[in-house]
């Protein structure tokens, strides 16, 4: 069916359920799903807000499932539209009616020789969603507005703007330990979770291989297929086919479990190096559906690319602003403290770091930071633990430029550190960068320097990282 058959055909059902014909804004949002455009970028055309776009999508996506006897939404909607007019066309067919323009009426919609049950045709319309292995949200701190997440709303519109505007294959959300990437990334999931017919969170915490993630994957799409068919010797699509032929969400947590320690930042573990060519396929072959992969590190190959004309992103994601990063301490009973701003910028604003010291200061009573100097920095103990399984996945070389940055006091540019002549000017560049992706090191301008937390470790623990 061309797209004028089926707004024709939706239009004849809600003439038929309400005695209205499709209004304009109705006509815009089913050519948009038809066209696989968001509810933001209809009402951006439409020039009116998305909630009102919204909300007349769920109206319509009611009375067309009230009349089609199933259950209808934006990634089925083609679908059962062409199932409709199967029914009909048999139906009639049967009866040797000449046909000629089919007009819709409640009886002949679902005829009895053609149910609107049939499994074969219906099942995969559906959505299928496996979020057993995705945390839960948590606390989610609000900004002195009110504003769910504040701090996070951009990154939170980039992602929601590069998977369904963009519909870009492969994305990585990378950053340092406790940043809250998947945090970030399970709201994600909730907010567009029913854009997609199939989604699935995949942790590889115990380092699958993968052939483990592909039959694991391929177990998921293919449920629907093995519960309509009677055969037992069903042959399976490759993971590729289903990702061309149905729009997934596949999110991979923990991705930095595929690669070595000991090696600059994405080298793959020996016998994981498959998934390079796994995830160029994702990346290069045409289909519509996208891979997130969280972790400290990401693939070198998704690191390279820059560029906006390439269905691949990296989100690096940095700390939280100091509205948030008062919420917390706030929720510890510390946001009256006198250095709190202070406190939030030596550690980042990252949210699991400042839960560690928040503990230990109330634990120790709040009055503690007032009888330190000013330039003390508190590292308890789980703290230097979670900074620990980071310095452990180092180079020597990276150890090594750590160990120089720790000894200045003010940031360094890279003639600065070349001119020391202790690291090769090409080994010292690599390190830098893999330093860098890692998130262990800041750079201003053209300068590079230790944050304070990794400085205060360094110190407290001798040369590299050791805790």
């Amino acid at each position: 069916m061309n797209l004028k058959e089926v707004l024709q055909l939706a239009d004849e059902i809600v003439f038929t359920k309400t005695g209205q014909h499709l209004d304009d804004l109705q006509a815009a949002v089913l050519q948009g799903t038809l066209q696989r455009e968001t509810y933001k970028q209809v009402a951006k055309e439409f020039d009116c807000s998305e909630s009102r776009v919204r909300e007349v999508g769920a109206q319509l996506w009611q009375i067309l499932s009230e009349e089609l006897g199933e259950e209808v939404h934006k990634t089925n909607f083609r679908a059962a539209m062409e199932r409709l007019q199967v029914s009909i066309v048999s139906h009639f067919a049967q009866d040797s009616v000449q046909i000629g323009c089919v007009h819709f009426c409640r009886e002949t919609s679902h005829p009895p020789d053609i149910p609107n049950s049939n499994n074969q045709e219906t099942s995969h319309s559906k959505q299928h969603h496996d979020l057993s292995e995705m945390p839960e949200l948590g606390t989610v701190y609000d900004s002195p507005t009110g504003d769910s997440f504040a701090s996070r709303t951009p990154q939170l519109e980039t992602l929601k703007t590069w998977i369904l505007e963009e519909h870009c294959r492969l994305i990585a959300l990378t950053g340092i330990n406790g940043i809250g990437k998947t945090t970030l990334a399970v709201q994600l999931v909730q907010h567009i979770k029913d854009e997609f017919e199939y989604v699935i969170w995949c942790s590889l915490e115990t380092s699958p291989t993968l052939t483990e993630l592909q039959d694991k994957l391929l177990q998921f799409f293919s449920q629907p297929e093995k519960a309509d068919s009677s055969a037992t010797n069903q042959k399976l699509l490759p993971l590729i086919k289903y990702l061309q032929k149905y729009r997934c969400l596949v999110v991979l947590d923990d991705i930095h479990n595929l690669f070595s320690s000991g090696e600059l930042a994405g080298k793959y573990k020996p016998g994981y190096e498959d998934y390079r060519s796994c995830f160029k396929q994702i990346e290069k072959l045409s289909h519509q559906s996208c891979f997130l992969l969280i972790g400290w590190e990401q693939p070198r190959e998704l690191n390279q690319v820059k560029t906006q004309n390439t269905p691949i992103r990296t989100l690096q994601l940095t700390g939280l602003d100091i509205a948030a990063g008062r919420e917390i301490l706030r929720d510890y009973g510390l946001a009256e403290i006198d250095n709190w701003e202070a406190l939030i910028h030596s550690y980042q604003g990252n949210p699991l770091w400042l839960k560690s010291v928040a503990t230990l200061i109330q634990e120790l009573g709040g009055g503690v930071t007032e009888l330190l100097p000013d330039d003390t920095l508190l590292l308890p103990e789980d703290l230097k633990d979670i900074l620990q399984q980071q310095c452990d996945r180092l180079s020597e070389i990276e150890k090594q430029v750590i160990s120089l940055l720790a000894k200045e006091s003010e940031p360094v540019n890279l003639a600065q550190l070349l001119e020391k002549g202790i690291i090769p000017p090409s080994d010292l560049l690599n390190a830098l960068q893999s330093l860098s992706r890692r998130c262990l090191i800041e750079q201003q301008a053209n300068c590079y320097t230790l944050p304070p937390v990794l400085r205060q470790c360094h110190y407290r623990s001798g040369a590299n990282c050791q805790t």
